[in-house]
């Protein structure tokens, strides 16, 4: 059965943890594959990813079409930058560098009609009336406004991205990764104790299922072109027979 946005709204409000896959490769068949493995939700990367804007109504329509929830990861918190991909067929957006409260009030603003917000009437291809709209913490002013932040009208979750967090916080060398792990388990606490839906960007289904024990809903379990890459380095060892290459 096909999952909607409403669909997870409900799941995450009910602190039931949703799992989803992030895309940084462009294209609806890419799309499509990756949603017809199961997943809840789809993450269509604008910022990072090689996808352009251009090709979201068709990716959005496979994501859909597979039965998962198309989501965008917008490029900016730009009011242009956050209407444009819902406009498109996306039925949420994650938005990265949101700097504290009053910030997250612009993005949910920009993300909701009138009279609740200022989207603007256009759209285009597929899209939901009312969008799922996330919140990323990834700068240490957002932490340091964290229960404000949380507290903000209409956000309907906030996602960590744990590289850029870390750089801001000056916590980017192999020595700290401890307290690193800290810091991520204290928002993913923090959030949980507010009521918000929570996720923090996985490397792995193992770090995902470790974060969700914790209490993360919006768990990311695999991104595709990283999915990719180990999985063809693994065949590529197996058929030369490379030690330790089929897992031993």
């Amino acid at each position: 059965m096909a999952l909607s946005e409403v669909d997870l709204r409900r799941r995450w409000a009910a602190g039931r943890a949703c799992h989803g896959l992030w895309s940084l490769l462009p294209g609806a068949v890419t799309a499509e594959v990756l949603a017809r493995t199961g997943p809840d939700f789809v993450v269509v990367d604008l910022q990072h990813g090689a996808a352009t804007e251009a090709e979201l109504p068709g990716i959005t329509a496979a994501i859909t079409a597979a039965g998962a929830v198309p989501l965008v990861r917008t490029r900016s918190p730009g009011f242009a930058d956050v209407g444009r991909p819902l406009d498109l067929g996306a039925r949420g957006v994650i938005v990265p560098s949101v700097r504290d409260a009053g910030h997250a009030r612009e993005v949910v603003a920009a993300g909701r009609y009138a009279p609740a917000g200022s989207r603007s009437i256009g759209r285009l291809s597929g899209g939901a009336d009312e969008p799922l709209v996330v919140a990323m913490v990834e700068t240490a002013t957002a932490l340091d406004d964290l229960d404000a932040l949380l507290a903000v009208e209409g956000v309907d979750g906030v996602y960590v991205g744990p590289g850029d967090l870390s750089l801001s916080l000056g916590l980017a060398g192999d020595g700290d990764r401890a307290r690193l792990r800290e810091v991520l388990s204290s928002i993913v606490a923090r959030a949980g104790v507010a009521g918000v839906p929570v996720g923090v960007h996985a490397s792995s289904g193992e770090e995902a299922a470790d974060l969700a024990a914790e209490g993360a809903t919006i768990v990311t379990v695999a991104v595709d072109a990283v999915s990719l890459g180990e999985a063809v380095a693994h065949h590529l060892g197996v058929a030369r027979g490379r030690p330790g290459a089929d897992g031993a």
